[in-house]
């Protein structure tokens, strides 16, 4: 038997609360979320987001730190622990934040560059041909590769030389002090944004827009599967993040009060750019005379179309547009750490590699992948399908399966809220199960049969069947595929490794037994 190196811990509760927040506060709090409120009720989608998060987001977010803190290990590891089959799903969430990680750096390294930008607009006139036809320089021909671009693989090296920086230092010295620095920045720089866009002119014709409730909307199912989706997504959970950052918590942890801190954190700030960005979007339609409906967006095109062109026209604009790009920067880094960390723990664990071989390995071979695939003239089309369908069909599938595998399948809620419970400063009653083990698996199985027929009836924003097979589908099935593959690979292991993980595992099941009699 070989002894393994003591893991890693958070220094404080307040460190990993920093760090766990961090992740949740990430590009979609910015782009997405004001658009899906304006969409789906205004004010009256506040009512079922927060049932969404009452009733999967804590719960969620407490299933992955017990399963984290339990185990203490990355999702295959852990996942092992709970049965032996279920480590696939753990490699499955590895194989997806590696391919987050690559195109979810790029929009940080446009957001970077956009910083320098602000300064002299140098969009000009017309933000939409400087995005995709100077700075991007975007091919006609979705996915059709015939240039590298100098002025994106450079920001793009430099934020994973960053990100790296970071991880290399470790959970304490590198992630902690990270977060703990750079979270009440973002929210100091979002805080000056909101003060800012609360005195354009039209700011209140924007505001009314996002929050006049449409009370109709409540009957409409899709505003409620919307509003889970927006909880899901925005959470960081399903994708083994919230599992890893777990494992380096102290076993007398908090959890419940702990995920309910995050979870309301991260919620606050999605209300704060909502209002920042829809007050800046009123400001713009009253500047052009037409109707907020007409000016909105999100995604890509909000961020370096749309505000690029308010930033021109507002006044201390290079100010305001410094302020928003560094905050969306920030709101990805913090995100890009965690997403890459979940590989580097898995790696880690499997091999027993100290942390900079790990880091280095790792972060290698996602720079260069990164590198190839997203500072090219197809970047940004390769970078919009494998979001939706790795999102569509990775993160929320792979959530779906391990939802159904603890709860259905191996039946481990129970013994999993006992060793919360132990713990926590807010106990779990039955409502916890019932929301994991049925409202749930059901609202995401929903989302999943709805999206697929959507993507049946007709391409995804009209791209070629051929892109989409090998750009969407085939990056989501290459993630379940790589994550089997791994899975049969991390079970060839020498024979003095496994006797130790399934001693470790002994350790870990008396530790459980004891706290459980106790409780």
């Amino acid at each position: 038997m070989t002894e393994q190196p003591q893991r890693e811990q958070w220094g404080s509760r307040l460190g990993f609360l920093m760090a766990a927040i961090g992740s949740a506060i990430g590009l979609g709090n910015i782009w997405r979320f004001p658009a899906v409120t304006y969409e789906h009720g205004g004010g009256a989608f506040l009512i079922p987001y927060l049932a969404a998060l009452l009733t999967a987001g804590i719960p969620l977010l407490i299933l992955e730190y017990t399963i984290g803190r339990k185990y203490r290990s990355s999702p295959p590891g852990a996942l092992r622990k709970l049965a032996r089959p279920a480590e696939a799903i753990g490699w499955w969430q590895v194989a997806i934040c590696f391919v987050v990680a690559t195109y979810y750096a790029a929009i940080l390294a446009w957001a970077l560059r956009y910083v320098g930008f602000s300064f002299d607009q140098a969009w000009g006139d017309d933000p939409e041909g400087f995005l995709n036809q100077e700075f991007l320089q975007l091919n006609e021909t979705p996915g059709e590769i015939s240039t590298f671009v100098p002025g994106v693989a450079w920001p793009l090296l430099l934020i994973w030389v960053l990100t790296l920086g970071v991880l290399l230092l470790g959970i304490r010295r590198g992630i902690e002090r990270a977060n703990i620095v750079t979270i009440p920045l973002l929210v100091g720089f979002f805080l000056v944004l909101v003060a800012r866009a609360l005195t354009l002119d039209g700011a209140a014709l924007g505001l009314d827009a996002l929050f006049t409730p449409d009370w109709g909307a409540l009957a409409d199912g899709s505003v409620w599967v919307a509003a889970y989706g927006q909880i899901f997504f925005s959470l960081s959970v399903g994708f083994g993040i919230m599992i890893t950052y777990a494992s380096y918590l102290h076993r007398k942890s908090d959890l419940s009060g702990s995920a309910m801190v995050a979870a309301f954190a991260n919620s606050s700030f999605e209300i704060l750019a909502g209002v920042a960005v829809f007050a800046t979007l009123g400001f713009m339609a009253q500047a052009a005379g037409v109707g907020v409906a007409d000016v909105s967006s999100s995604g890509v095109g909000l961020a370096f179309v749309a505000f690029p062109q308010i930033i021109s026209e507002m006044p201390m604009g290079a100010f305001f547009g410094v302020l928003f790009f560094l905050s969306l920067a920030i709101a990805g880094f913090t995100s890009l750490i965690s997403i890459v960390q979940v590989i580097i723990a898995a790696v880690q664990d499997r091999t027993g590699l100290g942390r900079t071989g790990a880091v280095l390995g790792v972060g290698g071979a996602v720079t260069v992948v990164s590198l190839l695939l997203f500072a090219n003239d197809s970047g940004l089309y390769l970078l919009d399908v494998a979001d939706h369908f790795i999102n569509q069909y990775g993160i929320a599938l792979a959530g779906l399966v391990l939802l159904i595998t603890v709860s259905w399948g191996l039946r481990k809620l129970p013994a999993l809220q006992r060793n919360a419970d132990a713990t926590s400063s807010i106990g779990l009653g039955v409502w916890w199960r019932i929301c994991l083990g049925v409202l749930t698996p059901v609202v995401l199985t929903w989302m999943m049969v709805d999206s697929l027929r959507h993507e049946l009836d007709e391409n995804y924003e009209g791209y070629s069947t051929t892109f989409l097979l090998w750009g969407g589908w085939g990056v989501a099935g290459g993630a379940l595929l790589a994550g089997l593959l791994l899975t049969l690979l991390s079970r060839r292991r020498p024979a003095g490794r496994e006797t130790t993980v399934d001693s470790a595992h002994s350790v870990d099941h008396s530790v459980d037994h004891s706290v459980e009699r106790n409780d």
